[in-house]
């Protein structure tokens, strides 16, 4: 038997694993936890049983062309390319390079992120690419970057919180989406200082009990006021490190001003939390010797996400935690390469190395890098949502090929997204399974699966770390590399196109070179030594596992704190209620991967919809009976789970499931003006019993 060490292919933790296979690389293939610092051995039941996807049946192993009358046939490789290569010919000829469009996904390699921005401006010559992460880990970062001048999920690595005698959780569930992390908290809990802010009482938040810490439970949508009142309270009653304050970062007084009139009583009448656990927040955090802040998509999936992910960055810097050993602020990344797989190229608006595909310097690095002359890459493209809503449309995009996403599950108001996936002209979808997305598609290119494949990831430390081959691919799949390599020969396209995920690791680290996410020092070989190496790093250096040590990355050394203000969202009227939505234990994302594996899927086939029992009975509505939710943009019928765990005025909805089930029938496209994260966290809905349902 022979053994390979990688990482677990779903979320962000990257939780290390061994996998064994046979001599010849054929399945079965064994999976063992793997000691490392954000898992220490441990496994979700995901990673478990991330194994039996390399197995199943309904494996993608041959090109699939769409027939006439809607079904699939398997076509050669060479006659698949060649008909996308001379649809990219005629497009562009017709009609430009912005009638193709190309849409990535945050669990790609950084290896095929990299060679995915690049195909896209360079061989495509499109300006119109985006990723999936915009619906994820947007906000944060332009909080991030906006504060810091730099953007990396966690400054600090994972293990540091350990020691924390306080740690206030906004918007993350944590024990459910990523449970080895929890192992991490016992520090605070042990503290009594664990502190979850959740509409919900989830997994995580019933960390706190028992004299663990607090839950608090805000009206959904107002996590900024929260935000916003407590950091009245550090303000006013001189909570605040002034030493740290004046010499670190510029704003206050713009800050101070913008959160006056955020007294407790006000606040409690916004948000529902009352006045006196206000204030006992801002004196936890303030009296700790050991404090961490941090933030997740519950907070950020708003129009005002930005703006909340920055009140918490305020707080956490009047509160001198950001850079100061033991303490910190940081964003819990989700997708499994969420953090790479935005630093180098699928984003609209970046080169590799985050680098701003505006800056004149930055195109011209890049483009020694490629090969090409500077402006023979185009400009700025759109955001998610927007490529999206240009599908199908006149002078809009004509041609989409998506890669690593599944966005007729995943993104918002996805009737509209059906519908403009259904004008294209063309529509290419590469992927392991035949997904939901998948089965809409004129061609499906098969793909390779995470333990059929070398590369690297980065994880939500900002560690980048080897994945690792361990199995044989079916002969019929190909590896994206493959895949752009013959497409960019087919369209003439200048530069090198690599098949090995090294050399083009290289290229990336060459690219990245002097900027923020500078990975010029690393190397496949390096990383094979099992070197720690948190970005930035720079060639001849050892990384960086704590960043804003000294000085933070504005040209000053300073942190912005930043004035922001609370906005009246939608909210729910008369009977209405606020729907939130969220991951559960067993399934991931968009549930293609888990709802293929019994024991993730038997315990939780179905959408569930969680109410309140006051709720459940005004509207007459029992256990396990099935209830509608509706609003103007769309209908989900689902099963109802009747818990105290959830409040009143707020319906819950899972949002692994397709088809009918799908909760982003419900959920908004309206768009964060920073950052242009979608509306995910807070629709309102009407909710009642089906007549006559079981």
């Amino acid at each position: 038997m022979t053994a390979a060490d990688t990482h677990c292919p779903y979320c962000a933790l990257q939780c290390a694993m061994t996998l064994t296979a046979t001599p010849d690389g054929r399945l079965p293939v064994e999976v063992s936890g793997r000691d490392f610092p954000t898992n220490r051995g441990g496994l979700c039941k995901k990673g478990w049983t991330s194994a039996e996807l390399l197995a199943r049946g309904d494996r993608l192993t041959a090109p699939l062309m769409k027939q006439a009358d809607g079904s699939f046939a398997e076509a050669s490789w060479d006659e698949v390319l060649d008909r996308i290569a001379d649809s990219v010919l005629t497009l562009r000829e017709e009609h430009g390079p912005d009638a193709i469009g190309v849409f990535g996904g945050g669990g790609l390699t950084n290896e095929k992120a990299y060679q995915l921005g690049k195909f896209a401006r360079i061989a495509l010559r499109t300006r119109l690419i985006d990723y999936n992460g915009r619906f994820c880990m947007s906000s944060a970062a332009a909080a991030a970057n906006r504060a810091f001048g730099l953007d990396r999920g966690l400054p600090f690595p994972l293990a540091d919180l350990d020691t924390a005698d306080t740690v206030l959780v906004l918007g993350s569930n944590m024990g459910d989406t990523m449970p080895p992390f929890v192992q991490h908290l016992q520090g605070a809990r042990a503290q009594g200082g664990l502190i979850v802010v959740d509409p919900r009482r989830s997994t995580t938040a019933r960390l706190a009990d028992d004299g663990a810490g607090m839950h608090v439970q805000p009206v959904p949508g107002t996590d900024l006021a929260l935000l916003l009142g407590i950091a009245h309270v550090v303000i006013a009653e001189e909570l605040y490190d002034r030493d740290y304050v004046d010499e670190r970062t510029v704003g206050f007084a713009a800050v101070r001003r913008s959160v006056a009139s955020w007294w407790p009583a006000r606040t409690e009448s916004v948000t529902g939390v009352p006045a006196e656990t206000i204030r006992a927040l801002a004196q936890r955090l303030a009296g700790s010797s050991s404090a961490y802040i941090l933030t997740g998509r519950g907070v950020e999936q708003h129009v005002d996400g930005t703006d909340t992910a920055t009140a918490a960055i305020n707080l956490a810097l009047l509160l001198g935690l950001v850079g100061r050993p033991g303490s910190g602020y940081g964003t819990l990344t989700g997708q499994g390469n969420g953090q790479g797989g935005r630093e180098h190229g699928q984003k609209s608006d970046q080169l590799p190395g985050y680098r701003k595909i505006t800056d004149p310097a930055a195109r011209a690095h890049v483009a020694r890098v490629w090969g090409v002359d500077p402006a023979d890459i185009p400009g700025a493209g759109v955001p998610a949502v927007q490529l999206l809503a240009r599908c199908g449309v006149d002078d809009g995009v004509r041609m989409l090929m998506v890669h690593g996403a599944n966005v007729v599950v995943s993104a918002p108001d996805v009737s509209q997204v059906r519908a403009a996936l259904g004008r294209l002209d063309l529509l290419v979808v590469s992927d392991f399974f035949l997904s939901e997305t998948a089965q809409l598609a004129d061609i499906v290119l098969p793909v390779l699966q995470w333990a059929e494949e070398e590369g690297t990831m980065t994880n939500l430390e900002g560690r980048v770390i080897r994945r690792r081959r361990a199995a044989a691919p079916p002969p019929g799949a190909r590896s994206e590399l493959w895949i752009m390599r013959e497409l960019a020969a087919r369209l003439g396209a200048p530069g090198t196109w690599s098949l090995d995920p090294a050399e083009v690791f290289d290229e990336l680290a060459r690219a990245s070179a002097g900027g923020l996410a500078d990975y010029s020092g690393l190397s496949h070989a390096l990383l094979d030594t099992g070197a720690e190496a948190h970005w930035p790093y720079p060639a001849g250096s050892s990384g960086t596992p704590h960043l804003f040590r000294d000085r933070f990355a504005h040209d000053d050394g300073r942190a912005r704190l930043v004035a922001v203000r609370s906005r009246r969202q939608e909210t729910p009227r008369g009977s209405e209620l606020s729907l939130i939505t969220g991951r559960l234990l067993t399934h991931y994302q968009s549930g293609t991967q888990t709802r293929r594996v019994a024991e993730l899927n038997d315990p939780t086939p179905r959408i569930v919809a969680q109410l309140h029992p006051v709720t459940a009975r005004d509207r007459g509505i029992a256990a396990g009976s099935r209830i509608r939710l509706r609003n103007v943009r769309g209908v989900v019928d689902a099963e109802v789970a009747v818990t105290e765990d959830i409040r009143p005025d707020t319906v819950f909805l899972p949002f692994h499931y397709a088809g009918a089930e799908s909760a982003n029938l419900l959920t908004s496209a309206k768009t964060d003006p920073h950052s242009s994260m979608p509306e995910f966290k807070n629709a309102v809905v009407t909710v009642e019993a089906i007549a006559g349902a079981e």
